[in-house]
C-alpha cells in the first residue's frame, strides 16, 4: 500500500489516507517505539466505551517509519469548525457534552493522574514552591474516572453535528475534576497552534469558550483553582520549551 495524501500534520506525526477508509497515523523517525505502543495499548483499551472514537487497528513499519492503522474520521476538528463558524457557545456545547460522556467511564491499568502530575513537577528544577505546590497536590482526591488527559477542540471531530474524540496519549484515571481543569488550561493557557492561521482571533475567545464549557460542565473556576494550580507547575516539566 502506498499513501499519498496527507490529511493532518501534528506535532509527533503525519496522518495519510490509507486503505478501506482508515488513515496511517505516521510518527517521525526520532519519535519513541515504546510510546507508540503506548498510544496503540490505550487505544485498544478505550474502545468498548461508550462514546465516539476511531479505532485502532495495528502497528505496522512503513518506509523505516513506525506507525498506526486507524478509522478515518469524516468532517473537521472543532477548531477549525470554531475559526470557520465564529460559533462559540455551540462549541463549548459540543465539548462539554462529548467531555460527559468520556467522563461516565471507569478504567485501570493506566496511570494515576496524581503520578503523571507529581512526577512532571519533581522534574521542574527551577520551581521555587515546588514543596508547596506538591502538598497542594497531595491534597487533592483520587478516583477512578476515564480521563482523557488532552481534551480540547484540536482533538474532536464533527460531522453532521456528531463529535469524536481522538489522541489517547496522555489518559489516565483520577477524579473527574482534574480533566475537566486540565481542559480549561489546554483551551486557555497554552500556546495556540502554529498551523492556525487566524490566531488573534483565537487568542482574543480562548478564555471565553473557557468559561462557557465550564458553565456548561457545571463547574466553576474556584472548584478547579488548585487543580488548575498544579497543572500549571507540572506543564513545565511536561514540555519544558513551550512558550
Amino acid at each position: 500500500m502506498k499513501y499519498e495524501k496527507i490529511v493532518g500534520v501534528g506535532n509527533t506525526a503525519t496522518v495519510y489516507e490509507w486503505e478501506e477508509n482508515k488513515v496511517l497515523k505516521l510518527f517521525h523517525q526520532d519519535y519513541p517505539m515504546e510510546s507508540v505502543e503506548k498510544e496503540f495499548k490505550n487505544a485498544r483499551l478505550i474502545w468498548n466505551m461508550e462514546f465516539s472514537k476511531p479505532k485502532a487497528y495495528e502497528i505496522i513499519t512503513y518506509n523505516k517509519q513506525i506507525g498506526i492503522i486507524y478509522d478515518r474520521l469524516k468532517g473537521e476538528s472543532l477548531l477549525d469548525w470554531f475559526m470557520r463558524t465564529g460559533n462559540i457557545e455551540e462549541c463549548a456545547i459540543y465539548m462539554a457534552k462529548l467531555h460527559k460522556q468520556i467522563m461516565e467511564n471507569k478504567i485501570n491499568g493506566v496511570p494515576n493522574y496524581k503520578d503523571f502530575l507529581r512526577n512532571n513537577i519533581q522534574n521542574v528544577k527551577s520551581l521555587k514552591e515546588k514543596e508547596e505546590i506538591l502538598y497542594i497536590l497531595d491534597k487533592l482526591p483520587n478516583g477512578s474516572t476515564f480521563c482523557h488527559g488532552d481534551f480540547h477542540p484540536g482533538n474532536i471531530f464533527i460531522y453532521n453535528g456528531q463529535t469524536t474524540v481522538i489522541d489517547f496519549m496522555n489518559i489516565c484515571h483520577g477524579h473527574f475534576l482534574y480533566d475537566i481543569a486540565r481542559t480549561v488550561f489546554l483551551v486557555e493557557y497554552t500556546p495556540v497552534p502554529v498551523e492556525v492561521e487566524e490566531k488573534e482571533k483565537l487568542l482574543k475567545f480562548r478564555k471565553t469558550l473557557a468559561d462557557l464549557y465550564l458553565i456548561e460542565m457545571n463547574v466553576n473556576r474556584e472548584t478547579i483553582k488548585d487543580y488548575l494550580l498544579v497543572i500549571i507547575a507540572a506543564r513545565m516539566g511536561e514540555c519544558p520549551n513551550e512558550k
